[in-house]
């Protein structure tokens, strides 16, 4: 079985990791007000007699607007906070909505139709702080084009089922909404917009956090159609997705806005957390605990289960100093074609536990930093060699429940789930893999 003691310092590890991204940690001394001004992260925000409106989106929008609140408070004019259901928090200048994730549904709507009429609010003079974070895509949906909330989500279950990148959903998405992909920077034109972001994606690109609110887009309605038809969706999406994309190839809808257009004159964009921030915290967190700690890499992204033959295959080369404490970080997929239940951090464990070879000394973890690994109550899970031959020995087939995409129904089985609850934060995915 997995030592306590290895386990406890593991968890001891993710604390820090998500400690240091969380936003009560990070909005600290972040605003400064001089001469009617915002000095955020050395960028000047002029207000002199301009009303304050902060938005709020994302898994971490309710603790975002709380650190706002608590340092402006009666500056600001009006909040609006969108954020995943059990994770609002009490707050006195917004107006909170919690909606689905990650598949949209009515508050979903209803959360979009509140940001439109918010945008609608604010004048040439104002201010407009836009808090984004992860999950943000999916908990604002908007409906353009006789387009049905059953038909968004129909599409997005497709793209999520057959293991699409965040940012191939993020670009279909863009080109169903007329909020996404910097239509809200349309929208809150002429104001001065600042918006703050914890980073949930890949190279921290602007352009798929949140899809792209209120930045210019490059992708176009033939990206967005081809991500599609890589998939073989095209004949399965509802037809009004399909025939809305079909009049945006042919130039009867227009496309996202882009760079050159002027309703991102008076935008900035400020990056506050990313994965490589918790990563960084763990590694000084496991070198105080006497690991010798490597960040392997940060670009973690491909099938969770292929990932996982990866790490294992790295770990078990590994030659270096002992006991170690080995990191990645980043986003992997799932290609669903069994029907239980999981996450893409639950499903990469599972398969490196079938993996791990009998001589090697690993005890393997992983998590999302949000707390929520799929559509589950668990954060992720954690293995080693002891507990996948635990669960032989108690008539377990762990490669049945791999192959019916249901981690979560064998690691609850054998103890193996951590569930840490929602973390008001989201940088992606953190893996550890420790040997001794």
């Amino acid at each position: 079985m997995i030592h306590s003691d290895i386990y406890s310092k593991a968890l001891t590890i993710l604390q820090q990791a998500i400690s240091v991204v969380q936003p009560e940690n990070l909005f600290k001394n972040i605003f400064l007000q001089s001469n009617a001004s915002l000095l955020i992260n050395n960028k000047i925000i002029p207000c002199n007699e301009s009303k304050i409106y902060v938005l709020a989106i994302g898994k971490a929008a309710a603790a975002m607007a709380l650190s706002v609140e608590e340092q402006l408070g009666n500056m600001i004019a009006a909040g609006l906070v969108v954020t995943k259901y059990g994770h609002a928090l009490p707050l006195r200048h917004f107006t909170v909505i919690e909606s689905g994730h990650p598949v949209p549904d009515e508050q979903s709507v209803r959360a979009a139709e509140a940001i439109i009429q918010f945008a609608k609010s604010v004048t040439a003079n104002d201010c407009v702080l836009v808090l984004l974070s992860g999950g943000a895509s999916a908990l604002v949906a908007d409906l353009p084009n006789n387009i049905t909330l059953s038909d968004v989500q129909k599409t997005f279950q497709l793209l999520l089922n057959c293991g699409a990148a965040i940012h191939e959903m993020n670009t279909v998405r863009k080109h169903i909404s007329t909020l996404k992909g910097g239509n809200l920077a349309k929208l809150l034109m002429p104001a001065t917009v600042l918006t703050l972001a914890i980073s949930d994606v890949l190279n921290d690109d602007s352009s798929v956090i949140g899809s792209g609110l209120t930045v210019p887009d490059a992708s176009t309605y033939a990206d967005a159609w081809g991500i599609l038809q890589r998939y073989h969706l095209l004949s399965k999406v509802p037809s009004a997705i399909y025939e809305h994309l079909q009049k945006g190839l042919n130039g009867e809808i227009p496309d996202t806005p882009k760079i050159s257009e002027n309703c991102f004159n008076k935008t900035s964009f400020v990056i506050l957390a990313n994965n490589g921030m918790a990563l960084q915290s763990a590694k000084q967190a496991a070198e105080k605990m006497g690991f010798y700690a490597k960040i392997v890499s940060s670009q973690l992204q491909g099938e969770a289960k292929e990932v996982a033959k990866d790490i294992v295959k790295y770990a078990e080369n590994y030659t270096g100093i002992k006991p170690a404490c080995l990191l990645w970080g980043g986003e992997t997929t799932v290609t669903i074609k069994g029907n239980g239940l999981g996450g893409r951090n639950q499903e990469l464990v599972l398969a490196a536990g079938l993996a791990l070879p009998s001589h090697l000394n690993a005890f393997v973890l992983a998590i999302g930093t949000d707390g929520t690994d799929g559509p589950t109550d668990a954060a992720g899970a954690f293995t080693n060699y002891e507990q996948m031959q635990l669960a032989k020995q108690m008539g377990l087939k762990p490669d049945l429940f791999l192959n019916n995409n249901d981690a979560y129904h064998f690691f609850e089985q054998v103890n193996g789930l951590i569930k840490t609850g929602p973390t008001q934060t989201n940088v992606m995915d953190i893996v550890m893999v420790f040997i001794h």
